[in-house]
């Protein structure tokens, strides 16, 4: 086993590797970076992060198609939408997300940017002081509080439920990080890197376990807890930034 130092040394250079303009290529995170209006990279990431899961090809794929049926304009579409505008995306499907839940987040958006000053309204609110994960369950209360399909509430997660929320996670990487590198935003600026959670999946959770950085075999909420805190002693500061050692490990060198 890696001694603190050397461990961080090693994540170091891997995070470094893989946090640059490169990464953009073969990401979803390609697809908000299409936009420079603040409130279009928002929207787009969010949905974006909504449906990725699975291949990445098919996620950006999907995700391209998406923002063309929403004008690539997604916050205007967002606000100004009418219902015939709305039966446009009927087509729309990617696995078990389809045109019912994407209407349905749409309409749903409208009201956290009416009521809530937008998503990041909500998570500046409910932000603790060292976690996002029970802003991330305020923001699940929050969405479906208005009539939705019972089968939308299954496409946000929630930590408050055990879940790992590793597609909110990441987009909360990409909204809040700030380091200068080009691939994650920095655009919400009340929100301390710090309090950030690694996205886990598959790919993280298999390197950070051999690497001694999580003792639980599930991928849930206490496995995100257990990761938070190495990596917090690794950098307090900017601890998710390994996100991209890990996923890079797992993925392009298959740690």
């Amino acid at each position: 086993m890696l001694s603190t130092d050397d461990l961080r040394e090693f994540l170091d250079e891997k995070a470094s590797l893989y946090n640059n303009p490169r990464f953009i290529e073969s990401d979803p995170v390609q697809i908000p970076h299409i936009f420079s209006l603040k409130e279009d990279i928002e929207i787009a990431g969010f949905l974006t992060a909504t449906i990725s899961w699975g291949k990445r090809v098919s996620i950006i794929k999907s995700a391209h198609r998406l923002m063309g049926l929403l004008g690539s304009a997604p916050y205007d579409f967002v606000m100004s939408h009418n219902e015939v505008q709305l039966e446009r995306l009927e087509d729309f499907v990617y696995r078990t997300f389809n045109s019912t839940d994407l209407r349905f987040f749409i309409r749903a958006l409208r009201f956290i940017y009416q009521e809530y000053g937008g998503l990041e309204g909500v998570f500046n609110k409910w932000q603790s002081t060292d976690s996002l994960q029970p802003a991330i369950h305020e923001l699940k209360q929050l969405f479906f509080s208005t009539p939705h399909p019972d089968r939308t509430r299954k496409h946000l997660s929630d930590p408050g439920t055990g879940s790992a929320a590793k597609r909110i996670n990441m987009y909360l990487r990409w909204m809040v990080r700030s380091d200068n590198r080009g691939v994650d935003f920095g655009i919400w600026k009340q929100i301390p890197s710090s309090s950030l959670s690694c996205p886990l999946d598959v790919h993280t959770g298999n390197v950070a376990r051999k690497l001694g950085l999580i003792a639980r075999k599930q991928n849930d909420a206490k496995a995100v807890l257990q990761l938070d805190k190495q990596l917090r002693i690794l950098d307090p500061e900017d601890p998710v930034k390994y996100d991209f050692a890990l996923f890079g490990l797992g993925v392009f060198e298959k740690f």
